[in-house]
Formats: C-alpha cells, sequence, structure tokens
C-alpha cells in the first residue's frame, strides 16, 4: 500500500454524531474508539470519541475525534474537504451531494460551471466545508 492522505476533522462533542452521518452518506465501516477505552471510563468525556474512522468500498477514509476539554476549537476553520470525480462517477458523487446537502448551508449550487465541470461548494450541518466536483466538461 502507498502513502495515503485522510482528512481529519475536530469536533466538539459531536464526532460520533458527524462520523455517523458521514457513514450514512458514503457507507462503509466506522471504527470509534472512546477516551473511556483509554483512560478514566468514569470521566465526563469518557464515552466522546478520542478517535474514528471511516473506510469507504469507494477508497474514501475519513477519520475524526473530539476535542477534548483544555484545547481549542474552531469548528470549520481548518479544512475543506474536495470530493471529486469524473463523468463515470457522476451519478454516485450527486448522490453524496444531495445527502452532504441534509442541513447544509449551500455556498455555490451544483451546477455546469465555466470551466465546463460540474461544482458546487456547502458547508454541512456540522460546520465542515466541501468542495464537490464532476470532471469529464461540458457535453
Amino acid at each position: 500500500m502507498g502513502s495515503l492522505l485522510n482528512p481529519y476533522l475536530s469536533f466538539k462533542d459531536t464526532a460520533r454524531e458527524a462520523m455517523e452521518f458521514y457513514q450514512s452518506v458514503f457507507g462503509g465501516e466506522l471504527a470509534v474508539n472512546t477516551f473511556g477505552e483509554y483512560g478514566d471510563s468514569s470521566s465526563p468525556a469518557a464515552d466522546l470519541v478520542m478517535h474514528s474512522m471511516l473506510t469507504t468500498p469507494g477508497g474514501f477514509a475519513l477519520m475524526a475525534a473530539d476535542t477534548p476539554e483544555g484545547m481549542d476549537f474552531t469548528p470549520g476553520s481548518q479544512i475543506t474537504i474536495s470530493l471529486s470525480g469524473d463523468g463515470d462517477d457522476a451519478d454516485a458523487i450527486r448522490e453524496y451531494w444531495e445527502k452532504l446537502s441534509d442541513g447544509a448551508t449551500v455556498t455555490v449550487p451544483l451546477a455546469q460551471q465555466v470551466w465546463g465541470d460540474e461544482f458546487g461548494q456547502i458547508t454541512d450541518r456540522f460546520g465542515i466545508a466541501w468542495m464537490v466536483n464532476i470532471g469529464g466538461g461540458a457535453a
């Protein structure tokens, strides 16, 4: 296996909910480890996510965790996720767009752009920015 580059998202007490939502969008296997599994199981943070990873049948990998007490958290400020493919993937990518749009703010509607691709941008209900691009140019 070669090197992998995976987005890693930080949340404030909503990592499990967010990752379960992303699993409902992309499918795949979700592994979740809590702070309680690796420390004090009686702590108020015991059920929060220390590390999670979603691996999908399409080859996507997404990691996330809850930000522990004492660490700074600024939602959505450090990451935008780019989801792209070509015309062969167009239907699947449009379906991902529709699912990600649930509760999201659409900043650029998914539509044909001047460079010939379909492109859209949203901020999902968890404050994560997504750029979606379907390559292949104009018909």
